[in-house]
């Protein structure tokens, strides 16, 4: 259930990768306004997320995933019948309020029936699912972009009512309801927290400038919305059946070798995704680049739910931690590296992005939590 409900809203999400070439033409988008209606999504889940746990530790995780589906109902079929970059910004903005409850609840409900020596497994798991719905967003996209918006967007709509029934059939725990905000202290002092929360940050820092800079480039060298939705399509299948590897090695030998080894790969393909003179060329180092951009999800929300968990703070506050710290990076992806861009060449942000994983690396390595099984992180 939790896996069906991170798919469809990261469907919804993932649909504009190749649909901004055709809102860019329709409603005549800069690089940074293209940027913009990028990042909302992540702006509305930045805004959120504290709001969302709270809600799932007082009301409980079942309600808190009905209210986030609500707003994703609402939200896309608003995308849907927009008639202007205004009301497709605002109606993102909604789904990422939306998603912040959903998945915080989500996630919180699925470890609470997980068994705790699995824990980066499940979360790996439910990202192969998310991942899944990044695979069938461009698909999506695509579709709406052939046909139309209007009836593509209304059935992503139907689904969500779906998932509502759905959720109203599993058994789901208690409010927990003893946690108030100050109770987000002890765990922000925690070093597997915040180095998960970092981590996190990162990947949806390089996904974030992937995922506006890419489709505007292979548009440019004669791309047709089809191909660009294929590439993405083709990396996110990719990304899926890596991502509860990743997590199951990460519960059984530690977090430090799949995440050093992801960093230093997504610091090189980084900085040659400038590089390629055609759309061909671009579209295989896509299919490289953004599975490895990915590999530090499944371990780092682990850490910060082990280490949450130590510091005495409920599942749903500590995905709601784990919702900002991605939506932080995403934001300043999709927005700042876009502005960034415009002002300059696509290839500042993405060597700034390159430098910023080196110094991950090595800080990592000298001040980061010790690199022992996820399982015996809490």
């Amino acid at each position: 259930m939790v896996a069906a409900i991170v798919l469809v809203d990261t469907m919804f999400y993932a649909a504009t990768a190749p649909l901004l070439p055709y809102y860019s033409h329709h409603f005549h988008l800069s690089k940074s306004a293209a940027g913009v209606l990028a990042g909302a999504y992540a702006a509305g889940t930045l805004i959120g997320s504290i709001p969302a746990g709270w809600l799932a530790a007082r009301i409980g995780v079942r309600k808190a995933v009905l209210t986030g589906l609500s707003m994703m109902i609402v939200a896309s079929v608003a995308f849907g019948f927009a008639r202007s970059v205004g009301v497709l910004d605002v109606a993102r903005f909604v789904q990422g309020v939306g998603g912040a409850a959903s998945w915080a609840a989500g996630l919180a409900w699925l470890i609470a029936r997980a068994p705790n020596s699995r824990r980066a497994e499940m979360i790996g798991t439910a990202l192969a699912a998310a991942i899944a719905g990044a695979l069938l967003g461009p698909v999506l996209g695509t579709a709406a972009s052939q046909t139309s918006p209007k009836l593509v967007f209304s059935l992503v709509g139907v689904l969500g009512v779906g998932l509502c029934v759905w959720t109203l059939t599993e058994p789901a725990p208690p409010p927990s309801g003893r946690h108030g905000f100050g109770a987000f202290r002890p765990a922000l002092r925690d070093r597997q927290v915040l180095t998960g929360m970092w981590l996190t940050t990162l990947g949806a820092l390089l996904y974030g400038t992937l995922g506006v800079l890419v489709p505007l480039r292979m548009d440019h060298l004669g791309a047709s919305t089809v191909a660009i939705g294929g590439a993405f399509l083709v990396a996110a299948a990719v990304a899926a059946c890596a991502s509860p590897v990743v997590g199951r090695l990460s519960d059984r030998r530690g977090w430090q070798r799949p995440v050093m080894f992801g960093l230093t790969a997504s610091a090189v393909c980084v900085v040659l995704l400038p590089l390629p003179s055609s759309a061909a060329l671009l579209f295989a180092l896509v299919v490289v680049a953004d599975p490895l951009f990915g590999l530090s999800y499944p371990p780092a929300g682990a850490m910060i739910s082990h280490g949450a968990e130590s510091a005495g703070l409920a599942q749903g506050y500590a995905f709601a931690l784990f919702n900002i710290a991605w939506a932080g990076g995403q934001v300043v992806g999709n927005a700042g590296c876009a502005g960034l861009a415009q002002a300059t060449t696509d290839a500042v942000p993405y060597v700034v992005l390159s430098l910023v994983c080196v110094v991950t690396i090595v800080t990592v390595k000298r001040r980061g939590p010790r690199a022992q099984p996820a399982s015996q992180l809490s």
